[in-house]
Formats: C-alpha cells, sequence, structure tokens
C-alpha cells in the first residue's frame, strides 16, 4: 500500500483522527490502491501535519473519484516539552512566543494550489493548541556546549477553530475587503499584519486558481485585482 499506516504517526495526527471522526467511519482502511485516514461513505478523509507534497501524487488521484478533504491544524499556541534523556520524564515546559494563524496553510498549498478549484477536493484547517515535544540527541553539543534537541512528538490539547476551504472564493476571504485595488504583496502584508513572504505565497495560490489576477507592476512588486 502506498501509505506508512500508523507506522511513524505522530500523537497530534492519531488524536485529531479521533476528534475528527463519527460513527460509522472506517479508519486506516484500504481504498483505491492507498491506506486512508478515513473513509466516510464515498468521502475520503486525510490529515496531515506537515509536507503536503507527500501526499500529492495521492489526492491527485483520489479526486478523480471521490469526494476529498484534506485536515491541517495550524497551532494557534503552542507549548514546549523538554524530556530527559529516557524520553519520559519531563524536564520543563514554556510557551512559545509564536501564534499562528489560518493562513499558513498556504505555506503548503503552494505544492498543488490547483487542487483548490477542484469540484471534489475541500481543505479543513483546525486551529489548536499543541504541545511540541523535544528529546535531547545523545552525544551532541550545539555551541557553547548547549544540548541540542530534536522534536520526537506533537500532541493536541485542544482544537479551538475550524475554517472550510472548498473553492476560490473561500481563499480570496483571505484578502482584506478593504485593501485598494490594484495592490501588492507588500499591501497584503500591512493589512494582514503577517511576513512578506507568506502573503507571497497566498497570492501565487490565489492567482494560480483565477481568483486573483495581475494588473502591471509597481515599480518592481507586482500588482493584483481580485476577480
Amino acid at each position: 500500500m502506498n501509505s506508512i499506516g500508523t507506522l511513524r504517526e505522530t500523537g497530534l495526527h492519531a488524536a485529531l483522527k479521533a476528534w475528527y471522526a463519527r460513527p460509522g467511519d472506517q479508519v486506516e482502511v484500504p481504498f483505491a490502491g492507498y491506506v486512508v485516514d478515513l473513509l466516510r461513505g464515498d468521502t475520503v478523509i486525510e490529515i496531515q501535519t506537515h509536507n503536503f507534497s507527500a501526499v500529492k501524487r495521492k489526492l491527485l488521484r483520489l479526486v478523480e473519484t471521490n469526494q476529498v478533504r484534506l485536515v491541517y491544524p495550524i497551532a494557534l499556541e503552542r507549548w514546549i516539552v523538554r524530556l530527559a534523556a529516557d524520553g519520559q520524564t519531563p524536564l520543563a515546559r514554556r510557551k512559545s512566543p509564536r501564534r499562528g494563524a489560518g493562513i499558513q496553510v498556504f505555506e503548503e498549498l503552494v505544492s498543488f494550489p490547483e487542487l483548490l478549484d477542484h469540484p471534489n477536493f475541500s481543505l479543513e484547517v483546525l486551529l489548536v493548541r499543541e504541545e511540541e515535544v523535544r528529546c535531547p540527541l545523545p552525544h551532541r553539543r550545539g555551541r557553547w556546549g548547549r544540548r541540542d534537541w530534536r522534536i520526537c512528538d506533537r500532541r493536541l490539547l485542544e482544537v479551538v477553530g475550524r475554517s472550510l476551504l472548498a473553492g476560490p472564493a473561500d481563499c480570496l476571504a483571505y484578502v482584506p475587503a478593504a485593501l485598494p485595488q490594484p495592490f501588492t504583496c507588500h499591501d497584503l502584508a500591512r493589512a494582514l499584519d503577517q511576513p512578506l513572504y507568506l502573503c507571497q505565497k497566498l497570492a501565487y495560490c490565489l492567482r494560480r486558481i483565477g481568483a486573483l489576477t495581475p494588473a502591471g507592476r509597481c515599480g518592481r512588486a507586482m500588482t493584483y485585482v481580485c476577480r
């Protein structure tokens, strides 16, 4: 089967699968040559916690014959937990200063933006609170003798929000209505208070599905108008 199943499943993935499942859903079931996370009637539900490119071929194949929903979590709040070398004993727990936002899904969507315009595809973004568990790397030290750490698990604490992207109109909702037309990615970044690189990825995806149209240039920057 073209799936790793639960062999390398993180705690976050397993918890989201259990949270999302309904009575009657089939879990980790062989389907069309793959193993899918959930099968709800004729609808395939895949939960992907990172790296959309890893499931691109799978999704492109499945949307040919079935409704497919991709579920993606974004950490609105993250706690960092450090474990001792035994991988069990907690050493410290602190809150990360970083806060996630729904727009971050477009960092991954650049792998297949055209799917957002496919009638059989939808994407659900879950805003979550999670723990990121870090374990020490044995016999490795970073600068100034500090221990190196690796992320060994992610754990779901709570789902606090959800939004569905089922077409270009849903994606265009990320562009503020008050934004002047035409606009640049710099204008978009200021309006959303988000990094420029992220707004460039958003604009790229919206352009690929026809939600934005190039309208020339302002200096060296491309300008866009909403369709």
